[in-house]
């Protein structure tokens, strides 16, 4: 289950703001500034800890940061200097993915945006420092908005760092729909440029922002993603990463089937092709959804193969796509692709309702095939 940064939506009796922020995390951070002189470590445990209970990530990273202002240098760049010494080791440089740090560093980047943004100059150089803990993209977007020449002019250098997590904060920060991100008042197709300059990174690290950026970009700029995917064939990256990050970075327009998306990944939206998909006449809320679908044609083409379910809904039919198999098509050879659904009753994200749904079959963006059934109480 996807969960945002303010710990909700989580299974019961499991709470993400709790994994990453309780008293041990806590004392761990009392104990790197503890390093300061006159820094209490109690007084910062018994300022911040008894405010943690009911709350989410986001208010326990500002629980955090006031119980620890409350000792640091009011002066911003005093303040920052204090923060940086008590840093702990930058993540390891020669690591390329899945080295995100500890969630509780992240308290770096709100004190970074409370106290200073009238000295954006000395904030970045924090938030440089600081990403190479832990990712720093929240804390950047603030900056961007209020001084935005300012910091695109910074990150032109950062595209350039030799830590990948540095480079990522490039792509992370300036993305057009950051998930539980502050909008940004940024023309979103000016970081295009930067993205140039990272798309052939060795790290898939960054490479995966690169990607998400464009997948958010693709929503309301779909040309300039397809331009961007087209003037980057020729680069440096290996052919299968430069196919990984095209296909990424088109996730959303294709399942909206959009033509010129399928046709530069190298699927044919107007194949030739027949179909036909099979599953129950009617299925109670809690089963599964037994799909069985059969696609055949002439030629050997590559196809992309998804459906969507179409639910009742009281304001109205609602659809959401689903992945089901990428293949090849062999004359002669019918592709028999099976999946059981299940359609989960207790889904604290999406409630299921009685009445008429639907299975849709969508080949290469297109529409091949439409079977109706019943779910029941």
């Amino acid at each position: 289950m996807a969960r945002g940064p303010d710990g909700k939506g989580a299974a019961p009796g499991y709470s993400l703001a709790e994994q990453m922020f309780n008293p041990d995390s806590a004392a761990d951070l009392g104990a790197q500034f503890a390093m300061l002189p006159g820094f209490d470590t109690a007084r910062f445990l018994h300022a911040a800890l008894p405010r943690f209970a009911g709350q989410g990530i986001h208010d326990r990273l500002g629980i955090l940061a006031d119980a620890l202002q409350d000792q640091l240098p009011a002066d911003f760049p005093a303040m920052a200097d204090a923060l940086e010494a008590t840093m702990p080791p930058p993540l390891d440089p020669s690591r390329s993915d899945d080295d995100f740090g500890r969630f509780i560093h992240a308290v770096y980047g709100v004190l970074a945006a409370r106290h200073g943004m009238e000295h954006p100059d000395r904030a970045l150089d924090l938030l440089h420092a600081a990403t190479r803990r832990f990712s720093m993209e929240y804390a950047l977007r603030p900056f961007l908005n209020r001084h935005p020449d300012f910091v695109m002019h910074r990150l032109e250098t950062w595209v350039e760092d030799p830590h990948y997590h540095v480079r990522r904060l490039v792509s992370e920060g300036t993305r057009p729909r950051l998930p539980w991100g502050m909008g940004l008042h940024l023309d979103p197709l000016r970081p295009l440029p930067l993205l140039d300059r990272l798309a052939d990174d060795p790290t898939r690290f960054v490479t995966r922002s690169v990607a998400n950026h464009l997948n958010d970009l693709s929503k309301r700029h779909p040309e300039a993603v397809l331009a961007r995917l087209r003037s980057w064939a020729d680069g440096a990256q290996p052919p299968k990463e430069r196919d990984w990050i095209a296909r990424h970075a088109l996730r959303t327009a294709i399942k909206r089937g959009e033509p010129e998306a399928l046709a530069l990944l190298g699927y044919s939206s107007d194949l030739a092709l027949g179909a036909t998909l099979d599953l129950p006449d009617s299925l109670r809320i809690g089963g599964r959804l037994a799909i069985r679908a059969t696609i055949r044609a002439d030629i050997a083409a590559p196809v992309l193969v998804d459906y969507r379910l179409r639910f009742h809904r009281p304001r109205g039919p609602a659809e959401k796509v689903f992945k089901l198999k990428t293949a090849r098509l062999v004359p002669g050879a019918p592709l028999v692709l099976e999946k059981n659904h299940l359609m989960k009753g207790d889904a604290t994200t999406f409630r299921l309702y009685p009445g008429p749904h639907a299975v849709i079959l969508q080949v290469n963006g297109r529409d091949v095939a439409t079977r109706d059934f019943l779910l029941r109480d």
